[in-house]
């Protein structure tokens, strides 16, 4: 099953954070002043012409593990089934569902040859420990496309647990997916089909400068 390559969640991860030019802000917040501090920094990597492909993925991943929470990702993902794992599984499907979506997204970062388009940051929700980034993705043509990056507080810190394009949410995506292949197959058999598409996206991975 391809759900990790759909062209969709690769949009949304490629896209909403790295397809950014000069963007307009209303009166920000935490939460959506740390969504525009990761896009800045992803950026500045790509911009960094002195930086070997090696140090180049090694510094976009630490960009994006700092503001993405994917352990809350992982678990929301695997929804009912997380439960039924023991601790060493459950740590396990984190590390790789962490690796796979850092390695899809730098794969595909790597690729991005400009043409940025541009962002609007139009609203900022915030109830206790949680907040809605929701911005306005505005394309060459002019076409605007809504996406909302929902953030959890915690350690102290504002995480991103979601991304929700066109009201199309990545985690309910995943989890749908995830579902449909433990039914048919197994945990084991989820596992299996991750590990080969990691080991894909590695051979993928680019090499030289």
């Amino acid at each position: 099953m391809q759900y990790w390559s759909g062209r969709l969640i690769m949009w949304v991860l490629v896209g909403s954070l790295v397809l950014l030019g000069p963007a307009t802000r209303s009166e920000a917040g935490e939460p959506q002043n740390k969504i525009r501090q990761t896009v800045d920094d992803v950026l500045a990597i790509l911009d960094n012409k002195n930086l070997e492909p090696p140090q180049r993925q090694t510094q976009i991943r630490q960009a994006v593990l700092k503001r993405f929470g994917f352990e809350e990702m992982a678990q929301r993902a695997l929804g009912q089934h997380w439960r039924s794992l023991t601790p060493q599984q459950q740590k396990e499907f984190v590390e790789l569902f962490t690796d796979l979506l850092a390695r899809s997204y730098m794969n595909r970062i790597e690729s991005y040859s400009g043409g940025r388009q541009g962002v609007r940051y139009t609203k900022e929700d915030i109830s206790g420990d949680n907040a809605t980034v929701h911005t306005e993705i505005v394309s060459a043509r002019g076409e605007p496309a809504t996406v909302e990056y929902r953030l959890l507080h915690k350690d102290n810190d504002w995480k991103v647990y979601d991304i929700v394009i066109e009201g199309v949410s990545l985690v309910n995506n995943y989890r749908t997916q995830f579902n449909t292949v433990v039914m048919k197959d197994s945990y084991a058999g989820l596992v299996k089909q991750m590990r080969l598409k990691l080991e894909q996206e590695n051979a993928a991975s680019p090499r030289k400068g």
